[in-house]
C-alpha cells in the first residue's frame, strides 16, 4: 500500500516537472514573441531598460510663417540617474548652464530615471553654444538634446483637433498594421491628416541596467529614432498664429458663449484665423458639443442670404428703379417698425424683408433653381473647403468636418409663395456655414472668382523639403458679370455708409468695411443667430470676415463688437508689421 502511494506521488512530481519544463520551452523557445499577445523578448528588455522619450514621432502643425501650433522643441539637458553614484565633472556643467551644482545634485538625488534639468517649474532652455560645449565634453549620462514639449498656450483647438485613444477607429484606419502610437487624430486636422502624421517610432535615449539600477553594459547611452529619415511630416497651415491668438482673445473678452469667427485672405482664399465657441475643455472635450467646430456647420443665416437674391435679381434685370413697401411683412401684414417706400438699394442697406420676399418670388417664377444657381456662383453652396487628390488619397478634404449647406428641404416649397419669400430672407430651411458665408464675401471682394478655401499650404519632410503642395483651386468657373459684382460691392458698402444702414456702427473703424448683417430666427423662443459678414478695406479688399453668435438674445448680441475689434486688431498688427520693416 505504501509502495503504491510512493509511485503515485513520484508520478505526480514527474508530471509537475515535465509541465514546468514544457512551460519554460514555450516561454523561452516557442512563444517568445506572442505569449498572450505579449512580445516576451521586448518585455524582458524593457524591464532592464531606463529610457527618456525625446519625441513621440507624430508629425506636427505649424502656421503660415513656420511658428508651431501643436508643440515645440526646447533645447534641454538630460541627466541619467547613475551619475549620482559616480564622480563626474559637475562643476563644468554647472558653470555652462549657470546653475548652482547643489541644485543639480538635488535633482539627481530625487531622480528615479532619466531627468530633464529644471530651473523651477520649466526645463532649462539651452542656447546653441551651451549645447555644443556640453556634448563636446562626452560625459556619460549627460546629453543636450532638443526635446518635444506641448505648447503652453493652445492655438486653434477646433481647427487642429484632438488626439485620443480609440481602438475601433485605429483598427478601421490601419487594420493589423503595427504602430507605436496609442493615440490617433479623432477630430480636426489631426484626424484629416492622421495617415500622414502617425508615428513610425519614437525618438528616445536609453541604457540598460542591472537589478540594482546600475549600467549593465557600461556607461553608453543609446540614441534611437525613426528608421525613416524623412519622417515625421510637418503640415504647414494657412493660419497666422498671432492673428488667431488675437481672435480667440477677443471672443473671450466679449464672452461669446456659442458661435464662430472666420477670417480669410481675399487674394489666396486662405484661412487666416478660425475660431469656435465655446472653447474645448480637455478634461471633458465633448461636453455640450464644445468639440464641434461651428465654423464648419450649417446655421440659419437670416438676411445674409439676401446677397444671393440681390445677385440673382441684378443678373436677371429685375432692378429698374422701382420702390418697395417696407411697411409690410413678407406675408402682407403690417410691420411694427414702419420703414416706408424704399428703393432696392435702400432696402438692402436697411435689410427690408418685404423687398427680398417679392424679388424671391419673381426669381423663382422665372426658374425654380434660381437660388441654388446663384448661391453656387457666389461660392456659398454646397461645400467650399479645398478638395483634391493627395498622394494616393482621392478627394482628400483637410476640412473633412465641413458639412454641406442647403436651401430647400422639400422641393414642393418652390411652388409655395410664402415658403419662397421665407427662403429669400434666409429663413425656413436655409442653412449655410460661417466658412461658406466668408467664402461668398471673399468671392465678391475678389471680383467674382469663387475659389476653394485652403487651410493647409503644404506638407514637408523632416529635412524641410516639400512633400505635397495644396495649390489654389477654383470652386466654380461659372461667375457673375463684372457689372453685377460691382453693384454688389456698392450695396455692401451702403450697409455701412447709409445713415440707417444695419452696419453703420462700423463707420469709425480704421479700415472702411463693406458687409451684410443677419438676424435669423432659430425656432427657440426669443433666441436668434446674429451675423455680420463682410470684407475690408472696402476700397482694396484684403480680408473677408464673418462673425456669428448663435442662439442669443438679440439685445445681448456681441457680434458687432467682436467684428469691430477684429478689424482694429488686424489694422494694428499690419501697422506694427510695416513699422518693423
Amino acid at each position: 500500500m505504501v509502495k503504491k502511494r510512493m509511485v503515485i506521488i513520484l508520478t505526480i512530481i514527474q508530471l509537475a516537472i515535465f509541465s514546468l519544463i514544457g512551460r519554460l520551452v514555450q516561454l523561452q523557445l516557442v512563444s517568445t514573441e506572442s505569449f498572450h499577445g505579449i512580445n516576451l523578448i521586448e518585455a524582458s528588455v524593457a524591464q532592464r531598460t531606463e529610457q527618456l522619450i525625446i519625441d513621440d514621432g507624430r508629425g506636427m502643425f505649424v502656421d503660415r510663417y513656420g511658428q508651431p501650433l501643436t508643440y515645440e522643441y526646447i533645447p534641454t539637458l538630460v541627466l541619467f540617474p547613475f551619475l549620482k553614484k559616480m564622480d563626474w565633472p559637475i562643476d563644468q556643467i554647472a558653470a555652462i548652464v549657470s546653475m548652482p551644482k547643489e541644485m543639480i545634485k538635488r535633482q539627481l538625488e530625487e531622480a528615479k530615471g532619466p531627468i530633464i534639468l529644471h530651473n523651477g517649474q520649466r526645463p532649462i532652455q539651452l542656447q546653441s553654444w551651451q549645447m555644443e560645449r556640453i556634448n563636446e565634453l562626452h560625459i556619460p549620462g549627460v546629453i543636450a538634446v532638443h526635446k518635444q514639449y506641448e505648447l503652453k498656450e493652445k492655438y486653434a483647438q477646433h481647427v487642429i483637433g484632438l488626439l485620443g485613444e480609440n481602438e475601433k477607429l485605429l483598427k478601421e484606419r490601419y487594420g493589423d498594421r503595427k504602430l507605436s502610437a496609442k493615440k490617433i487624430g479623432v477630430s480636426g486636422l489631426q484626424s484629416s491628416f492622421d495617415e500622414f502624421l502617425i508615428p513610425d517610432g519614437e525618438t528616445k535615449l536609453l541604457y540598460h541596467v542591472d537589478a540594482r539600477g546600475e549600467p549593465l553594459f557600461g556607461m553608453d547611452v543609446k540614441y534611437t529614432e525613426q528608421a525613416n529619415p524623412f519622417y515625421p511630416i510637418t503640415v504647414q497651415t494657412t493660419i497666422d498664429r498671432t492673428m488667431q491668438q488675437r481672435v480667440e482673445q477677443i471672443i473671450a473678452q466679449h464672452g461669446m458663449e456659442k458661435g464662430a469667427v472666420v477670417l480669410l485672405d481675399v487674394e489666396t482664399n486662405d484661412v487666416v484665423a478660425m475660431a469656435s465657441a465655446p472653447v474645448i475643455d480637455e478634461r471633458n472635450p465633448y461636453k455640450d458639443g464644445a468639440a464641434q467646430n461651428r465654423a464648419l456647420l450649417p446655421q440659419v443665416p437670416g438676411s445674409v442670404f439676401k446677397v444671393v437674391v440681390a445677385a440673382a435679381a441684378l443678373e436677371n434685370g429685375l432692378i429698374h428703379g422701382q420702390t418697395f413697401n417696407c411697411d409690410r411683412k413678407i406675408n402682407g401684414e403690417s410691420e411694427e417698425k414702419k420703414k416706408g417706400m424704399r428703393s432696392f438699394e435702400e432696402s438692402f442697406a436697411i435689410s427690408c424683408n418685404r423687398t427680398f420676399g417679392e424679388l424671391g418670388k419673381q426669381l423663382l417664377a422665372m426658374d425654380k433653381n434660381m437660388f441654388d444657381i446663384y448661391a453656387q456662383k457666389l461660392g456659398l453652396f454646397p461645400r467650399v473647403g479645398w478638395e483634391g487628390n493627395v498622394y494616393h488619397f482621392e478627394s482628400f478634404r483637410p476640412l473633412r468636418e465641413e458639412k454641406q449647406g442647403k436651401i430647400w428641404t422639400d422641393e414642393r416649397d418652390k411652388h409655395v409663395p410664402l415658403a419662397v419669400a421665407q427662403t429669400a430672407i434666409g429663413q425656413k430651411d436655409v442653412r449655410v456655414s460661417p466658412l461658406a458665408v466668408a467664402n461668398m464675401m471673399a468671392t465678391i471682394a475678389r471680383g467674382g472668382e469663387a475659389k476653394q478655401v485652403r487651410i493647409a499650404r503644404k506638407m514637408m519632410y523632416k529635412n524641410g523639403t516639400t512633400f505635397f503642395t495644396f495649390d489654389e483651386k477654383r470652386l466654380t468657373t461659372d461667375s457673375l458679370r463684372k457689372e453685377t459684382i460691382g453693384k454688389l460691392q456698392e450695396l455692401l458698402q451702403l450697409v455701412v455708409t447709409h445713415s440707417e444702414g444695419t452696419g453703420r456702427t462700423f463707420q469709425s473703424l480704421p479700415y472702411a468695411v463693406a458687409g451684410k448683417s443677419g438676424t435669423a430666427e432659430t425656432g427657440k423662443e426669443e433666441l436668434v443667430n446674429k451675423w455680420f459678414a463682410g470684407y475690408f478695406p472696402a476700397d482694396r479688399p484684403k480680408y473677408a470676415l464673418v462673425v456669428v453668435q448663435l442662439e442669443t438674445a438679440s439685445a445681448a448680441s456681441v457680434t458687432n463688437a467682436i467684428f469691430a475689434d477684429i478689424v482694429r486688431a488686424t489694422y494694428e498688427l499690419e501697422q506694427k508689421g510695416m513699422n518693423e520693416e
